[in-house]
C-alpha cells in the first residue's frame, strides 16, 4: 500500500514487532512518540556539546599551532596545547557516536512512517513537536 490507513494491524521495523490489537497500536504509538522526543533531545544535546566544547577551547591557538607544536614535540602530550588537541579529539569522537545514535534514530522512525499507518504517523509528529516545545528551549539557558 502507498496511502495512508487507519488500521491497528502493522508490522513495524522488526518482524517481532507486530501489532494486531488497539492496545498494541497504542503502546506502539507511544513508543515512537518517545522515540521523537528522544530524537529532538539529542540534536539539542549534540548542538549544546559542540557548543561547550567551542566555548572551552582556548581561542588563542589555532589548528595551525596545535599541529605546528605536536610536530615539534614528537607526539608528547605534556604540553598544553597538547592536551588541547587531544581534548578536541575525544570531543570529535564523542560528536560523532552521538551524531551516528542520533541518525539511526532518526532512520528508525522514518521506516516506522513508511509503514503508512496513520496512528504511526500522529504518534511521530506529535512526538517531534513535544521534543522540539520540551528540547529547544535548553538551548538558550547556560
Amino acid at each position: 500500500m502507498m496511502h495512508f490507513i487507519f488500521s491497528d494491524t502493522v508490522v513495524l521495523l522488526f518482524d517481532f514487532w507486530s501489532v494486531h490489537s488497539p492496545a498494541g497500536m497504542a503502546l506502539s504509538v507511544l513508543v515512537l512518540l518517545l522515540l521523537a522526543v528522544l530524537y529532538e533531545g539529542i540534536k539539542v544535546g549534540k548542538a549544546k556539546l559542540l557548543h561547550q566544547v567551542l566555548v572551552n577551547l582556548p581561542t588563542s591557538i589555532s589548528q595551525q599551532t596545535i599541529a605546528e607544536t605536536d610536530g615539534d614535540s614528537a607526539g608528547s602530550d605534556s604540553s598544553p596545547v597538547g592536551r588541547t588537541h587531544h581534548r578536541w579529539y575525544l570531543c570529535h569522537f564523542g560528536q560523532s557516536v552521538i551524531h551516528v545514535i542520533q541518525v539511526v534514530i532518526g532512520y528508525f522512525i522514518m521506516l516506522a512512517v513508511m509503514s503508512y499507518n496513520t496512528w504511526i504517523f500522529l504518534g511521530v509528529v506529535l512526538g517531534s513537536a513535544v521534543g522540539y516545545y520540551l528540547a529547544y528551549p535548553l538551548l538558550s539557558t547556560a
